[in-house]
């Protein structure tokens, strides 16, 4: 007799494939939400690689909507793809102000900004490495 643990694996699988669902590789997901913001228009995308720099995800991706609805249906649909996509269910946050909303989507954490806002907090400088300086010669 199969373990029930089996049994669901086999439920959760793909169509037609009895494969286990398993959480996508943090490059596809990365991929699938940059093909979404780049579906939704949003500007200034800047994608971060946070491996070996921080336990909280592999990657940040920064970006810009024009206005407080844009900024609410990209994380929406961020949030739709990925679960329709590889059932992952993204955390939001911040979508009732619509100033700043963020997505944890796992291996991935999406930052969607208004443009002055963004400027204000600048996220992006304290994850990007440091320039490095050029020495006086």
């Amino acid at each position: 007799m199969p373990n029930a643990s089996a049994a669901y694996a086999a439920d959760i699988g793909g169509p037609m494939t009895g494969q286990t669902h398993s959480e996508p590789a943090s490059e596809t997901t990365l991929a699938a939400i940059r093909n979404t913001l780049d579906d939704m228009k949003a500007e200034d995308v800047v994608q971060i690689d946070l491996r070996g720099k921080s336990a909280m995800a592999d990657y940040m991706v920064v970006c810009s909507g024009r206005s407080s609805r844009q900024i609410g249906a990209i994380a929406e649909k961020v949030a739709d793809d990925l679960k329709q996509a590889y059932g992952i269910m993204s955390k939001t946050e911040g979508k009732e102000t619509g100033d700043w909303v963020l997505i944890d989507a796992g291996d991935v954490v999406v930052h969607v900004f208004r443009p002055e806002v963004r400027e204000f907090y600048q996220i992006e400088k304290m994850w990007m490495p440091a320039p490095q300086a050029h020495k006086a010669q």
